[in-house]
């Protein structure tokens, strides 16, 4: 006789999850990953730092497998873009010593305008992304196909650019366009933590917390007394010290407000007019009217393509606005520029009569270590548009 059948238990329950169980699964997942960023962001960006080195030391990586490579660098820098917007909104959340003017402004471009954050979203997202496209375009369709990608994408970034300074009602652009990464003390993190703990939960804590306030005041040794702070032992909060009487010039001058620090953040910027309007749509447009021309320019080494991008930008630059009302984050922003005009040492024509033998020079003076990056680089310069573009 064959043996029965196993028959399934009555009272067995099927464990299979609900529809509505997976769906609530990332939501869950996300605002796990949040917080670990939050609490975590020194080391996430150590270890971002540590994968961005590790793509520029690779001897080569550019002649090899220079698409793996940006690949590699180009989504390290799309995630510390996510991660950037993590912590802006922890940032928002936490009670924060002043921040930049840089910061103020852009974030209060990112938050009060929906249009302005997803213009320079993209605007991020093209910049980061725009030499790996440029790779992508040479492997798969040659010269022709790469400079039309060069071409397009240079046209985006302008196009971009001419929205946010419309969308900021003609004020001046700033690099970057989002807030940067800034950095969250870890004291701040806990006071928002403790914000939801009980009176009993504070009461258990009264040992711990005046534990950790003798090491605090041990690490407070070396600082001056008016930067000193004393943390109550039940609830953890900390109050300034008040400075010695000799020592009152240096507190009062740590705590002076400037002109910027009591402007709306808006007001960082003033709105251009007339030739600075003129000086701004002129460096928006430098760059896409340099690819054209290197576009349609047949000779690598011809000067006209070099001449004319170099010229336009330079006519921005004496165009801008220079009287009294300018900002001081315009002129921080100038300045910048001014700093990345240096990169047409390594563009056009320059390079290639001029800096590449200066290059190539150096390079035979190096270890072989250092030299074999350098020559990766030097291919890289040599073949490649969005490697020297600012």
């Amino acid at each position: 006789m064959s043996a029965p059948s196993a028959m399934p238990r009555s009272g067995a329950r099927s464990t299979r999850p609900t529809a509505g169980q997976i769906l609530s699964l990332p939501p869950k997942w996300l605002g796990m990953y949040e917080d670990f960023i939050t609490k975590n962001a020194g080391q996430v960006s150590q270890i971002e730092s540590a994968l961005r080195s590790l793509t520029y030391i690779i001897p080569g990586r550019f002649r090899d497998a220079e698409i793996a490579s940006e690949s590699i660098h180009s989504g390290v820098q799309l995630l510390s873009l996510y991660h950037d917007t993590l912590l802006t909104r922890a940032v928002s959340r936490l009670a924060l010593p002043t921040p930049s003017a840089h910061a103020r402004y852009t974030r209060f471009w990112s938050e009060k305008n929906t249009k302005y954050r997803r213009v320079a979203m993209l605007l991020q997202m093209v910049v980061y992304t725009e030499l790996l496209c440029e790779m992508t375009a040479k492997r798969k369709g040659g010269e022709k196909s790469r400079w039309r990608v060069v071409v397009l994408l240079e046209a985006i970034k302008a196009i971009c650019r001419l929205l946010l300074l419309r969308i900021t009602r003609s004020r001046p652009l700033v690099s970057p366009v989002l807030p940067e990464r800034e950095a969250i003390p870890a004291d701040a993190v806990e006071e928002v933590e403790d914000g939801t703990k009980s009176e009993s939960e504070l009461m258990d804590e009264v040992e711990l917390n005046g534990d950790i306030t003798r090491d605090i005041l041990s690490e407070d040794e070396g600082k001056a007394p008016y930067e000193r702070e004393w943390r109550m032992p039940r609830t953890g909060m900390s109050l300034p010290s008040l400075p010695n009487s000799g020592d009152i010039s240096s507190y009062l001058l740590g705590r002076v407000l400037t002109a910027d620090d009591i402007k709306p953040a808006k007001n960082l910027l003033n709105q251009l007019q007339g030739s600075g309007q003129a000086a701004e749509i002129l460096q928006i447009l430098s760059p896409l009217i340099y690819a054209s021309a290197l576009a349609s320019s047949k000779n690598r080494r011809s000067w006209t393509p070099w001449v004319v991008g170099l010229t336009v930008e330079y006519a921005a630059r004496q165009l801008r606005d220079r009287s009294l009302r300018t900002t001081a984050l315009e002129r921080d922003e100038w300045n910048k520029r001014g700093w990345a005009m240096a990169w047409w040492a390594m563009r056009g024509a320059f390079y290639e009569n001029v800096t590449k033998g200066m290059v190539g020079g150096v390079t035979q003076r190096m270890p072989g270590f250092i030299a074999g990056i350098l020559e990766d680089y030097e291919y890289l310069w040599e073949n490649y548009y969005f490697s020297t573009s600012a």
